[in-house]
């Protein structure tokens, strides 16, 4: 007997009617909820105002207090809120615009290094005593965020090479911006004061006039974004698929990233890069839509998006408010909160990764280097000896004041003039930092990029030089006049805990290249929010010293710190030295150095503790200093091949040039006025790092 099932009448109606349903559920939960977070932002501040109280004050018939009441919300509480609304609706689309584009859920403002190029405009133009309207200001904020996301996506093909090539492409890019902007912060900080705890992303503000200006281009990018919400779907079956169904890819990707850039531009422009929401507000979204029939299309998905991302600022704030003293909510950035929510994130996605994938396999090519004759290497080691003490003697005798070789001579015989002795005793301990803390972080890049099978990673970028540099400021700050060995202590274990935490984070069905990677991309972003937090709770006016830690420079160092990197140094030259072949087997794949008996996990916790160490030490020497890491190892497998008891070296060698070099430009361009080394090692790293990634894309 055959039995046949027939659909009871109205199915099809009840279904389409839950489709219907659905959104409008979500839609209404999402903005009541909003509501009832604003509620609780507007009764928020340093006056004790109940909700009835305000409700009361814009009754008809209202008292002089009644209208006092009134002035506090429309001078401060109603501007902050509408403009956490309306940022976190722009960044909140610009994040699912971007993800849909890319077809990756980790693609987002912060990502792609639009909020790190938008922000460097902006304080760029006020560097220079420039005061621009707001139009113009969003303008300048555009241009940085576009031509920093061009450059993510060119490098990394448009997200096709994976999640970990697309964050790794945008967090370099935007490690290179930031340094950039803190030597601007350091070098003009009377025409940018304030702006360094507005880089986190603060929604403070003096008025309605930025948002008034910001809203009616937010409605123009929801419009265009409505506008291309059939041409995302389609684009979402493939390139192939879409071009037979007659969708322009090229056009709609285009237009795409350029309404995602100018909604991440304006909410720059109006409140400061605030971190991450861009990605929460996206992935919350999906995850809701994947729930709910008929919330897949995208003009659903993405302005529900919007409103998500609304959700996380307006509860960032309050969440601020509530935990933060009154006298310093107003100090504190919005942006710290996301970020670290953020963060959070990311970590989570990166832990779900699949093992592998494009970028791992063209990033382990990029290790094994060329193989090099034992003459040449040689050569190599004597020229870049000779560079080495050309650069030192050179540094020496540069500076805001030139010294000639013949009273270098005299000062080490102890026969220099007065004046010559003041020079020198104050700039040797410089070069010497420069040297050592060089030497440091490009030994630390080697071993990370070895253990990690990946070109493209750096301390920097796993989290360990921004764990050392949050322990480094924290005690400069609030241990004010402490000595060395306690900035190097708290360094060193703050780097340890950062490295500690990534991996085990990581260790998710084992330690991949990829995941490793994108976790200490997320936790440095947690650091680096924390070390915002603390600077402007502790020294809100007066951020030039942790400046000088962030974007790296050698600026007032003494003998006595530099006593920690030397025997860092002298420890761990050694054990690397000794260990080369078992790094060599580590440097390979999974499996040969398991079938060769090597224990794999406990050789990379060595190593990279090893690496931590180093950071640290490096840290107290020559600050934050990006990008040593990254250049200095690759190039050293370039010059002598991939064994590492011949790069390790070499890459030291050069990782030390590097540095001097860096600092003997940073204190004679401009003599007397000085530029941080971090500054000259980004305009070299960030160039090279654009090339190392279009060549190892595959």
């Amino acid at each position: 007997m055959v039995v046949t099932s027939v659909a009871p009448p109205g199915a099809t109606g009840t279904s389409r009617a839950g489709r219907v349903a659905g959104p409008v559920v979500a839609f209404g939960a999402a903005l009541a909820l909003l509501l009832l977070l604003s509620g609780v932002h507007l009764t928020q501040g340093s006056a004790d105002l109940g909700l009835g109280e305000l409700v009361r004050a814009f009754l008809p018939g209202t008292s002089d207090a009644g209208e006092q009441t009134v002035a506090v919300m429309v001078a401060s509480r109603v501007p902050r809120l509408f403009a956490a609304l309306l940022v976190g609706l722009a960044v909140g689309v610009a994040g699912a615009l971007l993800q849909s584009v890319a077809r990756n859920p980790l693609a987002a403002p912060d990502t792609l290094a639009v909020n790190a190029g938008a922000y460097v405009a902006v304080v760029a133009v006020a560097a220079f005593g420039v005061t621009l309207p707001f139009a113009l200001g969003g303008l300048v904020a555009f241009a940085g965020g576009l031509l920093a996301a061009s450059l993510v996506l060119v490098v990394a093909r448009g997200g096709a090479a994976g999640p970990a090539r697309l964050v790794l492409a945008g967090s370099a890019v935007a490690l290179a911006l930031n340094s950039f902007t803190s030597v601007l912060l350091m070098l003009f900080q009377q025409n940018t004061v304030g702006l360094f705890a507005w880089g986190a992303g603060s929604t403070v503000q003096s008025g309605m006039a930025k948002v008034q200006f910001a809203a009616p281009l937010v409605a123009a990018g929801l419009l265009g974004m409505w506008l291309l919400a059939h041409r995302l779907d389609v684009l979402g079956l493939g390139d192939d698929t879409a071009r037979v169904l007659g969708v322009d890819v090229r056009n709609t990707r285009v237009l795409s990233v350029l309404l995602a850039v100018m909604l991440a531009a304006t909410a720059v422009t109006v409140a400061g890069p605030i971190g991450f929401v861009g990605l929460c507000g996206p992935v919350i979204a999906r995850i809701v839509a994947r729930r709910i029939p008929g919330m897949g299309p995208h003009a659903l998905v993405v302005p529900f998006a919007g409103v998500v991302g609304a959700l996380v600022v307006v509860a960032a704030d309050v969440l601020l408010r509530m935990f933060v003293p009154k006298d310093l909510s107003i100090a504190v950035p919005t942006g710290v909160i996301t970020s670290l929510a953020g963060a959070v994130l990311l970590v989570q996605l990166a832990r779900k990764l699949r093992d592998g994938g494009p970028a791992a396999g063209d990033a382990s090519r990029g290790t094994r280097g060329t193989v090099r004759s034992t003459r040449w290497t040689a050569a190599v080691g004597t020229v870049l000896g000779v560079a080495l003490v050309a650069a030192t003697v050179t540094a020496l005798l540069l500076g805001d004041r030139m010294v000639l070789l013949g009273d270098v001579a005299n000062w080490i015989s102890g026969a220099a003039g007065r004046q010559v002795t003041f020079v020198l005793d104050q700039r040797w301990p410089r070069v010497l930092a420069a040297l050592l803390g060089g030497a440091a972080l490009a030994l630390a890049g080697g071993i990370v990029q070895a253990v990690c099978r990946n070109p493209l990673a750096e301390p920097g970028l796993l989290g360990v030089t921004p764990g050392a540099s949050l322990g480094a400021v924290a005690v400069v700050l609030l241990v004010p006049g402490v000595g060395i060995w306690p900035v190097m202590g708290v360094a060193t274990l703050a780097a340890l805990l950062t490295f500690a935490l990534v991996t085990r984070l990581a260790a998710r069905r084992g330690t991949a290249s990829d995941r490793i990677v994108l976790v200490g991309v997320g936790v440095s972003a947690a650091a680096a929010a924390l070390t915002t937090l603390t600077v402007v709770i502790s020294s809100p006016w007066d951020t030039s010293l942790a400046l000088t830690w962030l974007s790296g420079s050698t600026y007032g160092r003494s003998a006595s710190q530099l006593l920690p990197v030397t025997i860092a140094l002298l420890v761990a030259v050694p054990l690397a030295l000794a260990g080369s072949r078992t790094l060599d087997l580590v440097s390979l794949d999974e499996d040969v150095p398991r079938v060769l008996g090597v224990p794999l996990d406990r050789a990379r916790y060595a190593f990279l503790g090893l690496a931590a160490i180093l950071t640290a030490a490096a840290a107290c020497a020559v600050g934050a200093l990006g990008f040593v890491g990254l250049v200095a190892p690759h190039a050293a497998r370039a010059l002598v091949g991939a064994r590492h008891s011949r790069s390790l070296p070499v890459a030291a060698g050069l990782g030390a040039l590097l540095v001097v070099v860096a600092d003997t430009v940073g204190r004679t361009a401009i003599a007397p006025s000085q530029i941080a080394a971090g500054l000259v090692t980004a305009m070299i790293g960030a160039p090279y790092f654009v090339w190392l990634l279009r060549r190892t894309r595959g």
